[in-house]
Parts: structure tokens; sequence; C-alpha cells
């Protein structure tokens, strides 16, 4: 890898998301080597991501470069790799570009989408935990409507205007409001010779309620907002196959659909050496201390969403969002240096900020620890916490206009098919 040699302890961070920024740049300018490896070259801020498969952003706004992020930092190196396998033994990482020996290792690979090993939806779904899988869906959301006005079949028509969501957490809801608002605003004037009114928008749940991390007059609002905008709101349905076409559920119930988004779970993103079950849990996720220390070895810690740290308060782990992810990194940073200095950790004590979605033009809901409240101002809120957490002032600011001028126009200019979405045989 032609990792410069140091005196500086080297720390080795695997995944550049959320968490493993926060503990960079937390480290960055102490006396550590810190070497940061990921398969992208860039930051993705995940929460937006659904913007970019409805067209409302482009891919470049929710993404900025890693190497900028820490370009000021003399002991930060970084590369461009594909973590293979962890030697816990001798203290080494395989990757797809050769192999390094790590003094501490810290696991902030993420998550990615679980399909509870039902083989067809995984082949025939779309999922939308990155921006390249992101850019098919809207390639794909885009030909279906190209596909439709060439059709003469009425059923296969039907199907192509046809949404199916599973998962009613903030990726499903969201996503379902964005499609419910360019059913009314923008397929009329885009297509103005298909009747666009045949669009259906499908939200199904298997559970009794959507949004059910949150509280239950949020999930309760978020419900009626996805109703006043048009969305079918399917609840205690769980979907057991899809063939590329038809959905088939537990009930009697099935949609026609070339257009089924996968939304209903995620898993650790686990490296091999430490996926046995000696370190995981059902969820696949890395079991830690209250260190972040991966149970049973010293040197060897996990943080973010592939990090399961139970207790009192979260008995199946911390939620895997990006408030945890962004405090494990933190509180990481400072543990390391106490570790090298030979100083006690201090436990992690996490400070739950709250939870917030928002459902379209106005509408969003914000559970806070000591308010909750819907509405206009939640949306507001919403914009408000989304553009802080953006990285680059430069994302920032284009985030914003797009926002502005998407609220004036009614409009979502990023409807490009750049490229095309290869349909599976």
């Amino acid at each position: 890898m032609n990792i410069a040699k140091t005196s500086f302890p080297r720390i080795v961070i695997v995944g550049g998301g959320f968490a493993g920024i926060s503990l960079a740049k937390k480290l960055s300018k102490q006396e550590v080597q810190v070497v940061l490896l990921d398969k992208n070259n860039y930051h993705t801020f995940q929460p937006l991501l659904y913007q970019v498969s409805t067209g409302g952003l482009e891919p470049d706004s929710i993404a900025y470069p890693i190497r900028k992020i820490l370009k000021d930092f003399p002991n930060f190196q970084f590369r461009l790799a594909h973590v293979q396998e962890i030697d816990t033994i001798k203290n080494k990482l395989i990757t797809n570009i050769g192999k390094l020996k790590f003094d501490y290792l810290v696991i902030a690979s993420g998550s990615e989408t679980n399909y509870f090993d039902n083989e067809s939806i995984k082949a025939n779904s779309m999922a939308m935990k990155s921006i390249p899988e992101s850019l098919n869906l809207r390639s794909l959301i885009l030909e279906n409507f190209e596909d439709a006005l060439l059709t003469t079949d009425l059923n296969e028509r039907n199907a192509l205007m046809n949404f199916v969501i599973v998962g009613a957490g903030p990726t499903g809801v969201e996503l379902a409001g964005a499609l419910a608002e360019i059913k009314k605003g923008i397929l009329p004037k885009d297509y103005p010779d298909l009747d666009t009114r045949s669009v259906q928008i499908n939200l199904i749940q298997s559970s009794d309620r959507i949004l059910k991390e949150m509280s239950a007059n949020a999930s309760k609002k978020a419900e009626d907002f996805l109703e006043e905008l048009g969305v079918n709101v399917w609840k205690n349905v769980r979907v057991t196959d899809y063939d590329g076409k038809l959905v088939t559920t537990n009930s009697d119930l099935t949609f026609e659909t070339f257009t089924f988004i996968w939304a209903a779970g995620v898993k650790g993103a686990t490296i091999k050496g430490l996926d046995s079950s000696e370190f995981i849990n059902k969820g696949e996720r890395i079991l830690v201390n209250e260190f972040n220390q991966v149970k049973g070895l010293n040197n060897i810690f996990a943080v973010g969403d592939v990090a399961c740290m139970e207790n009192d308060q979260f008995p199946k782990g911390l939620p895997m969002m990006a408030q945890p992810a962004i405090q494990q990194g933190l509180q990481l940073g400072d543990n390391l240096l106490r570790l090298i200095e030979q100083k006690p950790m201090v436990p992690f004590d996490y400070k739950d900020k709250g939870a917030m979605a928002t459902i379209g033009r106005n509408k969003a809901v914000v559970d806070l620890p000591k308010f909750k409240f819907q509405g206009i101002f939640a949306w507001y809120v919403w914009m408000f916490v989304h553009l802080f957490f953006l990285i680059g002032f430069r994302n920032r600011v284009v985030v914003f206009i797009n926002w502005v001028y998407n609220y004036i126009r009614f409009d979502r200019e990023a409807r490009l098919i750049i490229r095309p979405y290869k349909k599976r045989n």
C-alpha cells in the first residue's frame, strides 16, 4: 500500500461514513498515524439519497471527497481499497490492494441492505444505500414512464406506473412522499399524453404503524400526511416474494409493478475475520462493549451502524442512525488517545438528540427529547438540521438553492437518465 513508516501508533479506520470521518477528524492533529480505507473516495450524506433517486438533487450535492475533508492533517493517509479480511492474531488487514499492519483497528464499515435471505427479492428489487444505487433507481423510474408511453397493453402500463416501497422507516416514508409530489406536480407537465392519475404509490409496512421508532403521534401524523398526498399505506402486511413483476404478500394482497423498492431493513456490513457468531449478533452487527471495543479483543474497535452496543435503553443496540455514529467516532478518538497514554477509557454515553422525517412540502415530523411537533415548522427544522450536517460549504449552498428553487417552481431539475439502468432479464 506504500504507507509511510512512522514511530507513531498506526490507527487504521475502515469506512468513511459518519463514524469514520468523525473519528479521523478527532485524531487528525494528534501524534498518531491515521490510515483510512474505503471502497469509495467520497463521503456520502445518506439521509438525502432519496432526493437523488427522485431527481431533487444531483449526487455531487451530497458527496464530498474524503481526501479534501482531511487534506490539512499531516499524519493522515487515505487509500481506495476494499477490505477483504481481518487477521486478528497478526494485527493485519488483507485488502484488494495489499496487506496492512495496524496497532489499532476501527471498523466503521456501516450497514448494507438486509434481504432476510430472500434471494428472489434481492435479485429483482431496487435498494437505495449508495449513490450508484440511487442513480439506478432514478434511471429506472424515468425509463418506466418512457416505456409506459410506448406500450398499448393497459396492464403493463399500470405496472410501469405502479410503485411499491417495502419498509416504512424514514427512508421509505420520505421516498413515498417525494414520489407523491412528483406525481402531483411534475408528471402531468412532463407526460401530458399519459394519464398520470393512474400512478399508484404503495408503502408497505409489516408492523401496525409506520415510523415505528418514533413517537405514536409522529407515526400517526406522518401517515395522515402520506394519505393526503395520495400514498396507499398498507400496514400489517409482509412481502414474501417478488419475481420482477408480481409482488406477493402473506395475505391475498398482490401488486403488479416494475418498480419495487426494498427499504425494509439493514444489517451490519461485517468483514471476514469478525463475521462469526463469536463477534456478531443476529443483525450481523459487531458486538462491542461500552468503550466500542470488539468483545474479546483489546485493540480492535467498531463504531457506527456496524457496531452493536447493548444497554438497558437499547437492548438490541443503539439505533443505526447518523447521531450515534458521529458521537461514537468522537468519543472513540478520545479513548484511543487515553489507551495509548495508558489511561483508563471513558464509557460511551449516547446523547439522544431525537429523530425526524420529512414527508413532503411543508410536511415533516420531529421528535426531540423534550418537544414533539409536526407540520411546516418541523419541515423547516428538518431542512436546517440536514443542511448543518452536510459536509462542505459548496454542498450546503447548492442543496439550499435547489430546495428553494424546487419549492418556488414545484420542480425537480435532475430528472436525467445519465446512465440507463439495465433491467435484469
